[in-house]
């Protein structure tokens, strides 16, 4: 893992010197030449190459230098009246006077350093870059560095050439430390004794500062006798590329379950042709709502699914032809408690990959409740919502989703990367949320009783996987399918039947047979279904214009029941059973609109 991330590191060009990191800086405090404050310009969003010395800059005397936090280089002099915390200054005092103290160091090697120094220590200077910090809502966190005369400090020649020599006294002497094979590169090293943080993991349980990837600072984290870094010795400049890889592929990585999804190829790819950002890639929130489309036009998936044979396509296509990756890597990461814990870590063949997803994708294919044709592809995060409780009202359901599904999560992606069965877990969750939505008080929901399509996708993907490692059944179809062999399936769909002859006899109805039935009929329909029977023939006498497709649609569904009703349904067979209903809607649905359109077309004509 760490081989194939300093790899990627030196792919991309981003492995820095030895005692550098990528830095976002806020803000510059502009100095003239003469050392006059200018003024305070904002940084840019690209990160910038920046010293670093590592985990000891968290230690409580010592600090990075030439950018730093706000709260270290311009700390405000007195707290808010009534507060309790100490001051800024008191919390920082010896980090300020550490980096005054390596400013003026640096200041023998490059003189205009001094007006830097001055800017600090000036009570009328300093006054004045702190209104102006305020001003442009700079925060304590923020990093902050200097210009003067318009050139960054970090790129003066003198200043480069001190750190170098600076940097020093935190390596270890050569001389009086052993050297050992790199466990990244394999060439013979002084390793490490602690590595810098890793950042990006603050909104998965991390921390602001970053998060340790390799530590030793537990008895059972040691072997041999071995201390510190010989249990894994890694080069500075190894890690730097390690460290560097992470933050980069942090940045645009997915949040799923509370777990960052981060992966990466053997050999560069296109965004729009990566398979696995267009299933695990991020969501707008606005997607959350559930609907999928009914009236928009069929959506095919397979044309996504080609985005990544750009080889084979650029025959067709004229685009340029770029050779595709054998190898993908992907890891599930989260902090905790300071430590970067890695879920899972996997990787493989790409093109077995490519594989495995378009079968995923197949297996989620699944007409729309309008029968208009496939329903809208959604992201992985979208999906999951519909594994947990279902809430009407919920404003953290992220939150939700990292704390029920973290150890489920795992196992799904899993699944669909290696083209297993689903836990079985997954089939359990979407049944409850299902149940729970077609006992829903929403307005729409009374009057369209038809399961969260997305909660029934990921039924049928547990059911089609099922079939073809055990059962070696006819796969579910994508629309309702009157020749599966699964009774239960069918059950479903004639209780879909039964719900819509009585909408159509009695549409004013205040509660329906699905409210009062549909929760029994899918767990022990043969006592059900009798009596659904007899009351269907009740609400058949009432009807005139349709009575004859409702009364041969019904008994179409019954003869592929067959003789012998279920008395008792299995969670896989209530799976059925749902998938049965759903389809027989959207099958409803897109009858009525064709004869709606067909009789349109009649009195056009």
């Amino acid at each position: 893992m760490l081989k194939a991330l300093y790899d990627y590191a030196v792919r991309e060009q981003l492995v820095l010197p030895p005692g550098y990191v990528r830095k976002s800086i806020r803000a510059y405090v502009s100095l003239a030449e003469d050392g006059t404050f200018l003024g305070i310009l904002p940084g840019s969003e690209e990160k910038v190459p920046c010293p670093d010395i590592g985990s000891m800059a968290n230690s409580g005397d010592k600090c990075n230098v030439l950018a730093v936090r706000r709260s270290i280089l311009f700390p405000h002099d007195t707290e808010p009246a009534g507060s309790t915390k100490k001051s800024e200054r008191e919390a920082n005092a010896a980090k300020t006077a550490y980096f005054s103290q390596t400013m003026a160091d640096a200041a023998k090697a490059e003189p205009c350093l001094t007006f830097c120094l001055h800017a600090m220590q000036d009570p009328g200077t300093s006054a004045a870059v702190l209104a102006e910090l305020d001003r442009m809502k700079v925060r304590a966190g923020d990093v902050v560095s200097f210009m003067i005369d318009g050139q960054s400090i970090l790129e003066l020649p003198g200043v480069v050439r001190w750190w170098e020599q600076f940097r020093r006294q935190f390596a270890p002497d050569p001389g009086k430390e052993r050297k050992v094979p790199c466990l990244i590169t394999g060439r013979l090293t002084v390793p490490m004794k602690t590595v810098p943080p890793i950042s990006g993991l603050s909104v998965v349980g991390g921390h602001a500062r970053g998060d340790a990837l390799i530590c030793f600072d537990k008895d059972a984290f040691c072997s041999y006798g071995l201390k510190q870094a010989a249990n894994a010795p890694v080069s500075e400049e190894a890690f730097a590329g390690v460290k560097a890889a992470l933050d980069d592929l942090l940045v645009d990585a997915p949040i799923l379950a509370g777990m960052k999804f981060v992966h990466w190829y053997d050999k560069p790819m296109e965004p729009e042709e990566d398979s696995l950002n267009r299933i695990f890639g991020v969501i707008p929130l606005e997607e959350d709502g559930g609907s999928d489309g009914d009236d928009t036009p069929s959506v095919n998936p397979h044309e996504a699914r080609r985005q990544a044979d750009a080889l084979i396509g650029s025959v067709k296509t004229g685009r340029p032809v770029h050779e595709l990756p054998n190898q993908y890597y992907i890891l599930l990461l989260s902090g905790v408690n300071g430590r970067v814990m890695i879920r899972a870590y996997q990787q493989g063949n790409y093109h077995r990959l490519t594989e495995n997803l378009r079968q995923w994708e197949s297996d989620l294919a699944l007409t729309n409740r309008a029968g208009t044709g496939l329903m809208k592809p959604a992201k992985l995060s979208a999906r999951l919502i519909r594994l947990i409780a279902r809430q009407n009202t919920d404003q953290k359901v992220f939150e939700r989703l990292a704390k029920e599904l973290a150890g489920l999560m795992p196992a799904i992606i899993q699944a669909i990367l290696n083209d297993r069965p689903l836990p079985d877990a997954v089939i359990s969750r979407a049944l409850a949320y299902i149940r729970s939505q077609m006992f829903s008080s929403s307005e729409e929901e009374q009057t369209r009783k038809v399961p969260d399509p997305w909660a029934c996708q990921w039924l049928k993907a547990w059911l089609c996987r099922l079939e073809r490692t055990l059962y070696q059944k006819e796969e579910l179809a994508v629309e309702y399918n009157a020749n599966h062999p699964e009774p239960a399936y069918h059950c479903g769909a004639l209780v879909a039947v039964y719900g819509a002859i009585q909408n159509a006899a009695m549409p004013e109805v205040n509660a329906s047979l699905i409210d009062r039935y549909y929760a029994s009929a899918s767990q022990t329909p043969a006592l059900v279904l009798g009596q659904l029977a007899r009351m269907s023939n009740y609400h058949l006498a009432k009807l005139e214009g349709r009575k004859t497709y409702f009364a041969n649609l019904r008994d179409q569904v019954a003869c592929a029941i067959g003789n012998s009703i279920p008395t008792v349904l299995r969670p896989e067979q209530q799976a059925y059973f749902a998938l049965g209903y759903y389809q027989m809607c959207a099958k409803l649905e897109q009858d009525r609109r064709a004869r709606k359109a067909a009789a349109v077309a009649k009195a056009n004509a």
